[in-house]
């Protein structure tokens, strides 16, 4: 049997997003319709090494896809009873992007929608050319 893949390596993992359909799906859906969900709704590539998580209508099932070097992998999850507490997203948006440690929190029944994260400073990507000023080196 093969598990999801742990938090470290997903962190470790650079390349590997993880994004949230926002819609709810058909959970009978398999492997190829679930890919073109990838594409249509969430634009992203499901061949690439990104986890695709999409939801029931009621909330209570959970199905993730990703590509494993030369076939799709789908795991399933049914809870017996309650439903995933999801992020909240903005209006309008299709899909939301996810970090491991949201994953992990959503799969172990945390309430995602009480949740404030704390501002961080986040190193942006600008080049000298993108600010139009100089860098420090």
């Amino acid at each position: 049997m093969i598990g999801l893949p742990s938090l470290r390596a997903l962190d470790r993992t650079q390349g590997t997003r993880i994004w949230l359909a926002v819609e709810a799906a058909d959970m009978g859906c398999g492997f190829d319709r679930l890919a073109e969900r990838a594409r249509a709704v969430i634009g992203q590539d499901p061949l690439g090494d990104s986890l695709f998580i999409f939801r029931s209508r009621r909330g209570d099932r959970l199905k993730i896809l990703t590509w494993d070097r030369d076939g799709f992998v789908l795991w399933y999850k049914r809870l017996e009873a309650g439903v995933f507490k999801l992020p909240t997203v903005k209006d309008g948006a299709r899909s939301v992007e996810l970090r491991a440690s949201e994953l992990a929190m959503i799969l172990d029944g945390i309430d995602m929608t009480k949740l404030k994260r704390a501002p961080r400073y986040e190193r942006g990507t600008r080049t000298k050319q993108d600010s139009g000023e100089k860098m420090a080196v």
